[in-house]
Order: structure tokens, then C-alpha cells, then sequence
């Protein structure tokens, strides 16, 4: 019992997933057609990206991109190319799969300088950038996917329509990272070390290039949101056994059981007939606001799929889904990623995680949230 207890203190995100998953069933009692609800098609993209990315770590495939990393000598250079890295690389990528890449490499570089009471910060910022980058293209992130999808607008007037915001949130993450190193914006990385670049086996060659053929294979399936998705699942799985089956089992099964538990419980409140009733009535004019306070309970994609029948004004749902992340970490499940990739390296500091987070989002929301809302009374 005092192991299970442990460890249900160190995985607390888990913790509190399951907990919520529990709740939900009583709530929703659970049925086959519920149980279909739940977005199984983000849950395989998330099983390859993260066994692919085992095998990027393990053939350090992501050595260029360190030595390029490598070659800025400020802290506050550095920050922002890391911070604008998965800022415009979650518009293609979507966000929960750029934080997954550099994330890891933020904490790398850091480590490398001796640099890591900026690491916190620095990774929090990050998730900003993946929450507000994503947001101009339709295929940044799921809620994105789906209000597109059901807009019938094209996809021209849809970054037209985010590019705004789009913008505000890139400055404002600008005076953001400056603001940090405000003391000495000349502040030097101190990366002396070249051994955390790692070296290239010569007989890892091919297992670099067969990672490297896996990864565009999700990056296709992500971009294209084919149909065949579970194909592609298969496919990478029985690929990474013949390859290197050890991987499939230092694939973070952790926070993919933290998703699955936070789909139940969303797709539990999102069908339960009392709630939908009372948004039937609720949603009209206040779009914007319950966007981002139901997104708080079941995340912003859910809370988008809830929300829509009942909006008028679309365009005020998504403003308010895409800054339901800066909130909370429940808010967007692309935080919950980051909070697992940092917990991973440093189990004992999820609370400081929580702490640190939520102030920077909070800080950050405050500036957006009164310019969000004038921009999202537009039609979309």
C-alpha cells in the first residue's frame, strides 16, 4: 500500500486523472457507444510519436539540431529560438507534438550550460508558443480541426482570422523571454561541454534512417488526418520491434494512460443528456467565456465538441478554446505532455511544475484575454 501510495504522489497528473475517470462513470453510467467516444486517433498518433522519439534519443538523431542550438552564446538568444522553435512548428506539427520534441532538448541544452533554475520557465513559455502558435492553422490543433472542419470556411479565411491574435501572442512572448533575462540580456549559454552532443555510430546508420522514414510516416498521418490512422499505428509499432523492440517498452505508458483516463472523463460529461440540456440554454453570447471555463473540467477539445451545437458565434468558441491552455493544466492537454516530460527528469518537482506554470499562463491570459474577446466578436 505505501508503494502504491508513492506512486500515485509522484504520477499526480495520473492521480487525478483516474480519480476523474472514476467520477465521470458514475455520473455517465458506462456504455459500449460511450466508450466509442473517446478520440482513440490521438491516442495512437500520441503511442508513435513517443516510441519514434525514443529511438531519435537513443541514435541521437537530434545532434544538428543541438550543434545549431549549440552556437548561440546568450541564454536570452537561445530561449528564443527554443521558445519560436515550437512556436511556428506546432502550426504544422500540432502543438502537443513540437512540445514533445523540444521540450526535451530545452532541458538537454540547459543541463549542457549548467543553466537549469531557466528550465521551468523557459518550458512553460514553450507551452505558451505551442498554444498560441498552433492556433492560426486549421490543422494546429485538434479543436482547430474540428470548428474547421464544421465552418465550411476556407482555410485562407481561417488564418485570416486567427493571424491577429496570432500576432499579439508572438510579441508578447518576445517581451515574455526578454523580460526573464531582463538582469543581463547578454546573459552567456556557459556550454563548455560538447559531450551531450553526442556521436554518430557508423553502424546506426540505417536504424537512423529507418527512424527518420517512421517519423515523416506520423507526421503524415497527423497532417493528412487520414482515416486509416490505426493502419499507421500498426505499422510503426511492428516497424520499432524489428528495429529495436526494447523501445516499446521505454514508451512513456504513463501519460498515455493519463490521456485515456481524461478522454472517459470528458467523453462521460460530454454525453451526459442533463448536462447538454443545461447548454442548450447557457451557450448564446457567452461562447468565449464557457470555452475556456469548461475546457478548465474536460480540456478545450472536448469542451469544443460539447460547445459547438449550441454556438452562434463559432468564432468566439475558438478564441476562447485556444486560450482555455493558459489557464490550467486540464486546460489543454498539450500541458499535460509538457508537465510529463518534466516530471520524467525531475520526478520530486510536479508541484513547482504546477506552480511555475500556472503563474506564467496566468500572467500571459491576462494580457490576452481582453484583446481575445474584442477580436472573437467577429463573425468566422
Amino acid at each position: 500500500m505505501k508503494k502504491v501510495l508513492t506512486f500515485l504522489k509522484k504520477e499526480l497528473m495520473l492521480t487525478v486523472s483516474v480519480a476523474a475517470a472514476v467520477i465521470s462513470l458514475f455520473i455517465t453510467p458506462p456504455t459500449m457507444e460511450l466508450f466509442s467516444y473517446i478520440d482513440w486517433r490521438t491516442l495512437g498518433t500520441l503511442f508513435m510519436m513517443l516510441t519514434v522519439l525514443e529511438g531519435f534519443k537513443k541514435e541521437n538523431i537530434f545532434r544538428p539540431l543541438l550543434l545549431l542550438a549549440g552556437r548561440i552564446h546568450s541564454m536570452a538568444g537561445l530561449s528564443l529560438f527554443l521558445v519560436f522553435s515550437v512556436f511556428f512548428s506546432s502550426m504544422f506539427v500540432t502543438n502537443d507534438i513540437s512540445l514533445i520534441i523540444f521540450v526535451p532538448l530545452t532541458i538537454i541544452l540547459f543541463r549542457a550550460g549548467d543553466k537549469e533554475k531557466y528550465i521551468l520557465p523557459v518550458i512553460t513559455m514553450e507551452n505558451i508558443a505551442a498554444v498560441r502558435g498552433s492556433l492560426l492553422t486549421p490543422f494546429g490543433s485538434p479543436q482547430n480541426l474540428f470548428i474547421f472542419g464544421k465552418s465550411g470556411v476556407s482555410a485562407w479565411q481561417f488564418i485570416m482570422y486567427m493571424m491577429p491574435i496570432w500576432i499579439i501572442s508572438g510579441v508578447l512572448l518576445v517581451g515574455f523571454v526578454l523580460f526573464l533575462f531582463r538582469k543581463d540580456l547578454r546573459e552567456k549559454t556557459s556550454i563548455v561541454r560538447s559531450d551531450f552532443y553526442g556521436e554518430w555510430k557508423k553502424d546506426g546508420k540505417a536504424k537512423r534512417i529507418a527512424y527518420i522514414i517512421i517519423f515523416a510516416v506520423v507526421l503524415t498521418t497527423i497532417v493528412t488526418r487520414t482515416s486509416l490512422w490505426y493502419y499507421a499505428v500498426i505499422a510503426v509499432a511492428v516497424s520499432i520491434f524489428i528495429i529495436d523492440k526494447k523501445l516499446l517498452i521505454k514508451t512513456d505508458y504513463i501519460l498515455l494512460l493519463t490521456f485515456l483516463c481524461f478522454f472517459v472523463f470528458s467523453s462521460s460529461i460530454a454525453h451526459n443528456e442533463s448536462i447538454a440540456g443545461f447548454l442548450s440554454g447557457a451557450v448564446e453570447g457567452r461562447e468565449y467565456l464557457l470555452g475556456i471555463l469548461l475546457s478548465q473540467l474536460i480540456s478545450n477539445v472536448p469542451a469544443g465538441i460539447v460547445l459547438y451545437p449550441f454556438a452562434v458565434n463559432r468564432g468566439a468558441l475558438l478564441y476562447g478554446l485556444d486560450s482555455a491552455g493558459l489557464c490550467t493544466l486540464i486546460g489543454s492537454l498539450a500541458s499535460v505532455i509538457n508537465y510529463r516530460i518534466y516530471v520524467r527528469e525531475y520526478p520530486k518537482k510536479g508541484m513547482k511544475f504546477i506552480i511555475v506554470f500556472t503563474l506564467i499562463s496566468l500572467i500571459f491570459f491576462a494580457f490576452v484575454v481582453v484583446p481575445g474577446y474584442f477580436l472573437s466578436l467577429r463573425p468566422l
